[in-house]
């Protein structure tokens, strides 16, 4: 079987932020924003090229479910970029501070990284390649 991928969703208790973020930050474009999607606040559909992010608001009607105990889920998001330390300066001067571990770059197997954590709480990490 062949696949492509499609999106991430993203729950956030934080909406106005998050959206902010992602098209602040990240250039990405509301393809669609739906209210009062089945029991959210907001269902909304971002895109900056091929990159899809669906972010909502919880259910109004249900608390957090845990699916699986002992299971942890997606860590991070990563996104590819053509030079890191413009890519942090940048950032900096939009306002968005929030590195995680208060760390703006690592080095990872000759590679250098930063994480920025977004207002609902996703790690978004850019490296150069």
């Amino acid at each position: 079987m062949r696949m492509s991928f499609h999106h991430v969703c993203i729950e956030t208790n934080t909406y106005t932020e998050s959206i902010c973020f992602y098209q602040k930050l990240f250039a990405f474009d509301i393809i669609e924003e739906s209210k009062g999607f089945h029991g959210r606040e907001y269902n909304t559909w971002l895109k900056n090229g091929d990159i899809i992010i669906e972010l909502q608001t919880p259910k109004a009607d249900h608390s957090k479910i845990n699916y699986q105990l002992g299971t942890i889920g997606i860590m991070h998001i990563c996104f590819v970029v053509n030079n890191l330390d413009e890519e942090i300066k940048r950032i900096k001067e939009l306002g968005f501070n929030i590195f995680k571990d208060g760390k703006e770059k690592y080095e990872i197997c000759g590679k250098y990284i930063t994480k920025i954590v977004a207002p609902e709480g996703t790690v978004i990490e850019l490296r150069e390649y």
